[in-house]
């Protein structure tokens, strides 16, 4: 099984999100890819994020009947930081058959070097990183230098439209009254107007 672990805060999701999993599953020949909402950031730690039980619950409306998305909790039940590298030894022991795919933006791999054990997580998953179009490729230079060798060997670009939608931007609209239509999918609009989500957080 190809199995596409997606992690992130997904404060709320939107469709920039479906999209880089929906083109991530077709051009790495995927078969299904997890959604893993996580708990406590280790990178948001001093900022206030919706609680984890409603972000995962809206990710359950977004992919709802895509046979081939599915949301993982494991993350929001877990007590204290998340850390990518715990998670996916977690899936590579409970099946490992599995070939992992861990899916992350381009410009994450800025910072990939300062994660938690980052030479152990391109062990664990081969890296899809995803590439908006038009967008300044990754260097792939600097990641080499910064966990080895391996690194070339175990990423696979993924280059996707450019979709300038943020999860930072939909809550600043929240608070503002302003429409969120089409930003993401109607569900998840109507989930965060029932539970008056982001009317006053940053």
């Amino acid at each position: 099984m190809r199995l596409g672990i997606f992690g992130g805060t997904f404060d709320p999701v939107h469709f920039g999100h479906l999209v880089l999993a929906e083109q991530c599953l077709e051009q790495c020949r995927l078969d299904q890819v997890w959604f893993v909402p996580a708990g406590v950031p280790p990178h948001k730690l001093a900022q206030t994020i919706a609680p984890g039980k409603a972000r995962a619950e809206m990710l359950d409306l977004a992919v709802a009947g895509h046979d081939r998305f599915r949301v993982d909790r494991r993350e929001v039940n877990r007590s204290g930081p998340c850390y990518t590298v715990e998670t996916l030894a977690e899936l590579h022991s409970e099946d490992p058959s599995r070939e992992l795919f861990f899916l992350l933006g381009a410009d994450s791999l800025v910072e990939f070097s300062t994660w938690r054990e980052p030479g152990q997580i391109v062990k664990l998953a081969q890296l899809a990183v995803v590439n908006r179009g038009g967008g300044t490729p990754p260097d792939l230079d600097m990641l080499g230098r910064s966990i080895g060798p391996l690194a070339e060997s175990r990423i696979r670009i993924v280059t996707i439209p450019g979709i300038d939608i943020s999860s930072s931007d939909i809550r600043r609209r929240v608070r503002e009254s302003k429409s969120i239509r089409y930003m993401t999918p109607r569900a998840v609009e109507c989930y965060i107007q029932t539970h008056k989500l982001y009317e006053e957080v940053g």
